[in-house]
């Protein structure tokens, strides 16, 4: 993870939001109090579905239960 100021995240753009893409890099953009995180769209688009699936208790608990499920198995 990188953290840059903004005067330096806005000279470098270009080059910051590549390392982001190409190297799956998160990036913090300090603004003072209002700080800003950049990451790929893939990474984000993940976030989102798991919140999604853990949003509902009953399928939180499914998911549980199957990681349990999986642990449990001999290979």
């Amino acid at each position: 993870m990188k953290v840059l100021n903004y005067k330096r995240f806005k000279t470098n753009l270009k080059k910051v939001l590549d390392t982001v893409i190409d190297d799956q890099e998160t990036v913090i953009v300090n603004r003072g109090e209002n700080n800003v995180v950049l990451l790929p769209l893939k990474e984000y688009n993940a976030w989102k579905e798991t919140l999604y699936l853990l949003s509902s208790k009953q399928n939180r608990l499914r998911l549980e239960e199957a990681i349990e499920r999986d642990r449990n198995r001999k290979y």
